[in-house]
């Protein structure tokens, strides 16, 4: 299993507030890894630091043993792609030429029959084969969304990186995307690893290798999701009480957020 992603010493600020606070983690090949934390935590900032989108204010990103800062946007492509929480892009075109865009990074003098073919696989696994020749400025919020991530898939990369996907979905398609996702990840003649920044809390559980609590800043947590997701650090984290039902052969873990909550000043005595 060779090595995705290392972090290493990274820190970011907006002006004179520190957002990333020293991050370090590495990923394998074929993980999928979910960060959750409340608004405000770093996890949008992380992603766009990891893709080159954001300069660090120090530190280092590496995918595949290449320094990002080092690489052109055509490499950059073509090792990691990335999907908004939010689609400003109004494309005025066809949603199969949106989705081509992604083939971008691969493509050189012409389209090939192969970018056409990934095209059309990807659309078939999102449900989006009857969208084909339909405009994208005339989708719905929740459709355009399906598109981009086709778009992030059909580009091929090594890693995606994804700032909450569903967000705009419904439950169904949800679970479309995360299954897609995941089969993507656990092929394991491929090469590619996910990293998606999320809130539901139990979609992580279902389908995440690992989990990333960011608190403050920092990496509070990281791991398995049945050794992070506890009691304790959900209440550190997220300043909740909550109920959590353990794996059992036909369900993954749970969590049940209960009503009590605890102060700020309650959670930083406890916790600092």
């Amino acid at each position: 299993m060779s090595k995705m992603l290392k972090i290493s010493n990274l820190s970011f600020s907006w002006g004179d507030n520190q957002v990333l606070k020293d991050i370090n983690f590495n990923i394998n090949s074929n993980e999928l890894i979910a960060i959750l934390g409340v608004n405000g935590a770093g996890k949008s900032t992380l992603i766009k630091c990891i893709n080159g989108i954001l300069k660090p204010d120090s530190g280092s990103v590496n995918i595949l043993e290449s320094e990002i800062d080092k690489m052109d946007i055509l490499e950059v492509a073509k090792r990691a792609s990335y999907v908004p929480q939010n689609v400003q892009t109004n494309f005025p075109m066809d949603v199969f030429d949106v989705v081509l865009l992604g083939r971008r990074p691969h493509i050189n003098w012409k389209i090939s029959q192969e970018d056409r073919d990934k095209v059309s696989t990807t659309l078939r696994a999102l449900s989006l084969e009857d969208f084909a020749f339909r405009r994208f400025d005339q989708l719905s919020g929740g459709e355009r969304q399906r598109v981009v991530i086709a778009k992030a898939i059909a580009q091929d990369p090594n890693l995606f990186l994804f700032d909450e996907p569903t967000s705009d979905l419904d439950f169904w398609h949800q679970i479309e995307v995360m299954e897609e996702i995941k089969k993507l990840i656990s092929d394991k003649d491929s090469d590619k690893s996910a990293i998606i920044a999320i809130h539901d809390i139990n979609m992580a559980i279902r389908y995440a290798d690992k989990i990333m609590l960011l608190h403050n800043g920092n990496i509070e947590y990281f791991g398995k999701p049945e050794e992070v997701i506890t009691n304790e650090t959900i209440e550190h984290v997220f300043g909740v009480s909550c109920d959590i039902t353990p794996a059992s052969d036909d369900s993954p873990m749970r969590i049940y957020v209960t009503d009590k909550k605890l102060s700020i000043k309650k959670r930083n005595d406890k916790y600092g």
